[in-house]
């Protein structure tokens, strides 16, 4: 079995000519993987609602975390290359008729290339650059170093290293800048995945993020001045190309997310997407950006996850964990009260709705808790019946203000009472004399439960009851409730047994004759 973590350092000739030397420390999961939906959202707070963890999707946050891909293991062949595509081994004799170092500087540098043990390794570095502080064979030394560190897993140091050969700026040509940067960056994602370094709080390192995101920024600026090494074929080129991007976009906007520079790492994500917009992982990334601005941008971050789950790229089990997710996102924001039916919905049409487009049309929108709230607070079991019989929008937030609430006290009058358990009574809304008259239909059916005695309702009858309302048909117009309890004195009085009549004793006859 290879060990989770294998050194890699030899050069590899691909098929098509092109020469990578790996120098760090490789770990293919890492790189192959990515959680959904993750750790916690940066820079928000946690909310206190009356709902489940699962509902308001705590779940996906901070349960079981389920490991996805992603197409980082590229990163690391393309990082492989790193310092050394274009470069050429340094000659003893050097590079032209004016030879930039000497022979002595030569064979020192040699001999630090030779040296097996990393410690040994950088303290013989170390005594180079100490000697030759502008050595132009510092390209080939900083090189060295960092197959130092990456056999120490020295991760800080790697991108100490890749930093300083970027800093030699003009000294070197474009392409070894950008890998470089390069290194830097996917140096950064390795180190947070390793093992080694959970609980060390790296991901709360907001200069190390920052770094990382200057760094990618820096080789997503050079990307276009970088040209084709010879050898190399258009088409291998060409991919490699195109990869770049995605995997630097990628992991800048994760380290956007831990520098809590949310609205940054939104950038990232669109980037990544604009040439992978299959990638349910970046997708839902970037619905995670928009959710931890402030004030949270609900509306695009519901968006990007519901997109995510209707990604090509996704599998079953990432879409399910999203929708999931999502839903008690959702329920969050709408104030946690809200039927789950009404949710479902809700998700059933932003689902069908993401999955026929990239961005959000501006006229998509949720009421949110506040909108909801604003309508419970003066609302009645009467201005319920006029608003969802009305239609429209108004109804749909109506809807959503009332279902599940229970109501004290509705009026009514009693068509039918159907016997069983639960008693069913089918009953007309009325508020007025005049509409209990005129009432023949019944517009609702209430479930009473616990209460045998409200059987004895009569039919035609006024009663009025407290219950939870559940659902409703817009056409023709019904209401149902549930958990319902009859007003005690609309329940007629329980008729006692017949009293047997009073018999009176026969009078007898007198005995007094005549």
């Amino acid at each position: 079995m290879a060990p989770r973590h294998k050194e890699i350092i030899r050069s590899i000739v691909e098929d098509n000519g092109l020469r990578i030397e790996l120098a760090f420390t490789y770990n293919p999961k890492v790189f192959r993987d990515r959680m959904i939906p993750g750790g916690r959202i940066p820079g928000r707070t946690e909310t206190q609602i009356r709902r489940t963890e699962a509902q308001r999707g705590e779940t996906g946050m901070n349960g079981t975390k389920k490991w996805v891909g992603i197409a980082l293991a590229v990163a690391l062949c393309l990082l492989g290359s790193a310092w050394s595509l274009n470069a050429q081994a340094p000659a003893a004799g050097g590079q032209d008729s004016a030879p930039k170092y000497t022979l002595v500087e030569y064979n020192a540098y040699k001999a630090c290339e030779g040296e097996s043990n990393p410690t040994a390794k950088i303290k013989c570095l170390d005594d180079f650059v100490s000697k030759y502080p502008n050595s132009a064979l510092l390209n080939f030394v900083y090189v060295q170093y960092s197959i130092a560190y990456s056999q120490q897993k020295n991760y800080p140091k790697i991108i100490e290293t890749a930093d300083k050969l970027a800093a030699l700026g003009d000294k070197v040509d474009a392409y070894t800048r950008f890998q470089a940067y390069l290194t830097h960056v996917v140096t950064y994602y390795q180190m947070l995945a390793d093992p080694g370094n959970k609980g060390k709080g790296l991901q709360k390192d907001a200069a190390l993020a920052k770094g990382t995101i200057e760094a990618a920024q820096n080789a997503l600026k050079l990307l276009p001045d970088i040209k084709k090494p010879e050898g190399v074929a258009d088409d291998a080129w060409n991919k490699q190309k195109a990869q770049w991007p995605i995997t630097i976009n990628d992991i800048a906007g994760q380290a956007a997310m831990n520098a809590n520079d949310c609205s940054g790492a939104t950038n990232f994500y669109k980037a990544e997407l604009a040439v992978n917009p299959d990638n349910a992982v970046a997708t839902y990334q970037l619905g995670r950006a928009y959710y931890c601005m402030t004030p949270p941008q609900s509306m695009d971050a519901f968006w990007y996850m519901a997109r995510a789950v209707t990604s090509k790229g996704a599998t079953q089990a990432q879409s399910d964990q999203v929708k999931k997710f999502l839903k008690g996102l959702i329920a969050n924001y709408q104030g946690g009260n809200v039927c789950d039916s009404l949710i479902d919905g809700e998700m059933n049409e932003l689902l069908q709705l993401a999955g026929s487009s990239a961005d959000r049309p501006s006229s998509y929108s949720l009421p949110g808790g506040a909108d909801i709230g604003a309508v419970q607070k003066d609302m009645t079991i009467a201005s319920v019946f006029n608003d969802l019989k009305a239609g429209g929008d108004k109804s749909k937030l109506t809807w959503l203000a009332a279902c599940g609430l229970e109501f004290p006290e509705v009026p009514g009058k009693v068509i039918e009472a159907v016997p069983g358990d639960p008693l069913v009574l089918k009953i007309a809304f009325v508020t007025s004399d005049a509409e209990f008259d005129a009432a023949t239909t019944a517009n609702m059916d209430v479930k009473v439960v616990g209460q045998p005695e409200a059987a004895r309702v009569e039919k035609n009858s006024a009663v009025h009851f407290t219950g939870t309302l559940v659902a409703y048909d817009p056409e023709p117009f019904f209401l149902h409730w549930d958990k319902a309890k009859v007003k005690e004195e609309d329940i007629p009085k329980e008729k006692g047994p017949k009293k047997p009549p009073v018999r009176r004793p026969a009078r007898k006859p007198s005995g007094r004759s005549s």
